[in-house]
């Protein structure tokens, strides 16, 4: 059985630890910790079975210094074993953790389940960065789509990363990837400090843990890579740096949601060739329905087609003539899920806050818990964003 060695004095870190490793755990506090690799792994009854060492370096818990020390050895001298650091303060220790070779940063904060989701990806990435062929955790990539503007396809987006970051606070991320125009950060009130520009044209894009101190945090839990400025900073976004930032993203995340331009830009398709899980937004009119019915068949052509999809119908109303059954008709495919038409979403939006927060109760609101509930655990789906069921296939 391997085993996880944890140095802390927090006896709630160790019970959470305790709860979602499968390792043989052993507790250390933090006098206890030594100052060298080996005497560490000594302390263990099997030190070869040693596949995480996490230190808990909050005030009061493990001196920083010291524990950076000793990961730097951990990491030269025991290149198997993944060293996470349990801080509250992640944007000031981001640099010097990624120095030492640390290969995560967990907030003590976070779920249960999160944490499990957190200890086995530092093990299994660290494993894969040893054996070149090894399996890694991927996790789901959800992209938002829509072949013409003003569906509210970043409503849909934004409010599905908000009730999916209710579930896994710490393993949700958005990605704006409308790259001239995206308005991710005006939908959700943030003002951030770094864009998708500046990701891409830095460390971002090579270490994971430089990449988290790039995103912008939400009160919801989700991160957040936001749009850039200006339009004019969009020419370093290439398709080859998308490629790249899913491809780390969804290493670190249990949920990527990206809330693509409209249209099929060579940015959106390469979002859509890494995505498990495709959402198709249409209005319920004329020009809407053609534009997905040729979306579809585009995708078909190209071969890009993502393991599931979704099609949802938002601004649903009576007064335009057309059906449910008239779009899956057209479109040769049922259609999953149905959203109202409501007053109450551009005035939510225009605060910033998305109606799944605002209004729980509301019809728009129900509906899109339904479509959370497609990606997150039955159990989970049913709490704060609601129980009502969506329209299946």
């Amino acid at each position: 059985m391997s085993a996880a060695i944890l140095v802390t004095d927090s006896t709630e870190a160790a019970r959470k630890v305790r709860i979602a490793g499968d390792d043989d755990l052993t507790v250390l506090r933090p006098e206890q910790l030594p100052a060298t690799a080996p005497q560490l792994l000594a302390l263990v009854a099997d030190p070869e079975a040693v596949r995480s060492v996490i230190l808990d370096v909050r005030s009061g818990a493990a001196p920083q210094g010291p524990a950076l020390d000793i990961a730097a050895r951990l990491a030269e001298q025991y290149p198997s074993v993944a060293v996470m650091l349990m801080t509250d303060a992640p944007e000031s220790l981001a640099l010097a953790a990624m120095r030492s070779g640390v290969r995560d940063l967990i907030d003590p904060s976070q779920s249960v389940e999160d944490l499990r989701w957190s200890l086995r990806r530092a093990v299994e990435n660290k494993r894969h960065a040893l054996v070149a062929d090894g399996e890694t955790f991927s996790g789901r990539v959800i992209s938002v789509a829509s072949p013409k503007g003003g569906v509210g396809k970043t409503t849909v987006a934004t409010n599905l990363a908000v009730g999916l970051a209710h579930q896994a606070p710490q393993s949700t991320v958005l990605v704006d990837l409308d790259i001239q125009f995206g308005d991710v950060a005006a939908a959700l009130d943030l003002e951030p400090t770094y864009t998708l520009g500046d990701i891409v044209v830095g460390p971002g894009l090579s270490d994971p843990m430089t990449l988290k101190t790039l995103l912008t945090r939400h009160k919801s839990g989700l991160q957040v890579v936001c749009g850039v400025h200006s339009p004019a900073e969009a020419d370093v976004i290439t398709p080859g740096s998308v490629e790249a930032l899913l491809q780390l993203l969804k290493k670190e995340f249990r949920f990527v949601i990206v809330d693509t331009a409209p249209g099929m830009s060579e940015q959106t398709m390469m979002a859509i060739d890494h995505t498990t899980d495709l959402v198709l937004v249409t209005s319920l009119d004329v020009p809407g329905v053609r534009g997905l019915r040729k979306e579809l068949e585009l995708l078909s052509e190209l071969e890009l087609q993502p393991a599931t999809r979704h099609v949802v119908i938002n601004f649903a109303d009576t007064d335009g003539g057309l059906t449910v059954k008239d779009v899956e008709a057209a479109i040769g495919r049922p259609v999953d899920f149905v959203i109202p038409r409501s007053s109450r979403v551009p005035r939510t939006t225009n605060q910033g806050s998305p109606i799944i927060d605002a209004n729980p109760r509301d019809k728009v609101s129900r509906t899109l818990a339904s479509l959370v509930g497609r990606f997150a655990h039955i159990s989970a789906a049913t709490g704060r964003t609601g129980r009502r069921k969506g329209r299946t296939r």
